[in-house]
This record gives C-alpha cells, structure tokens and sequence, in this order.
C-alpha cells in the first residue's frame, strides 16, 4: 500500500528521479506547481497556490561553492582538453566556454536550491533552538 499522508499531498514523490524533477522544474514541495522561483536563482516569498512561505527555509550558500568549484573544474578540463586537440583561436574558447560557464552554474543553483528545499521540507527540517543544547 502506499502512503497518501498529508506530507505528501501534492508533491512529485519522494523517489529519486521525482526529487530531481522537482528541483530541475523549480516545483514547490507542498503543492507542485512550478511556484518556488521568483527571478532566476532567487526564491519566491510565498507560493503563489498554496501560500508556502519559502523565507522560513535556509538553504544558504552552500550551494553556490560547491557548484561553481565543480563547474569550474568541468570547464578548465574540457578547454584545456579542446585546446590539446584542435588548438582553436583563443576568441572560440571565449565564445564557447564563457557562456557554457555561467549558464551551467546558474542551472546548477537553481536545482541545487530547489532540491535543498524540498529536502527540508520533506524532513520537517528547523534551526537549532535553545533548549535543543544541552546543560540548558
């Protein structure tokens, strides 16, 4: 039997390929419409369906460092491996791996943010509370 819990009502599911749909499609995680973007990598306040207030979550910068040294490391690979093997003028690598660069980051932090929402979400994911510390 599956479970249809009021945790998971409306979202794409909590198997894998529907966790990366989620976050590749920027859906949000309690009512699955594509509502959790509200500029390019920024997060809506609200969802605009079921009211989801995304401010409560904390996604931070984590995202953002590890994608861009990742990418950056993909990048200067494949150029210098190009280089090694064509040896095209220096206003093709320009051309090519400049915008490859920063459209692959931006994609990249979009679903690495969506997917740490949704991650919180799923989890029920708070901040640390006082009483949470021991000897207090």
């Amino acid at each position: 039997m599956t479970d249809t819990g009021t945790e998971t009502k409306g979202q794409p599911g909590t198997h894998s390929r529907n966790e990366a749909e989620a976050a590749l499609f920027g859906l949000c995680p309690r009512c699955g419409l594509r509502t959790l973007f509200g500029g390019l990598t920024n997060f809506a306040e609200t969802c605009r369906n079921c009211g989801l207030n995304f401010a409560s979550f904390n996604v931070g910068d984590g995202p953002a460092a590890f994608l861009t040294l990742i990418i950056g490391a993909v990048i200067v690979a494949l150029a210098l491996w190009l280089d090694a093997a064509v040896r095209p003028p220096l206003w093709v690598h320009a051309i090519l791996w400049l915008p490859l660069t920063a459209g692959a980051v931006i994609m990249g932090l979009r679903g690495a943010k969506a997917w740490l929402l949704g991650a919180e979400y799923r989890r029920k994911a708070v901040e640390a509370q006082g009483k949470d510390v021991k000897g207090e």
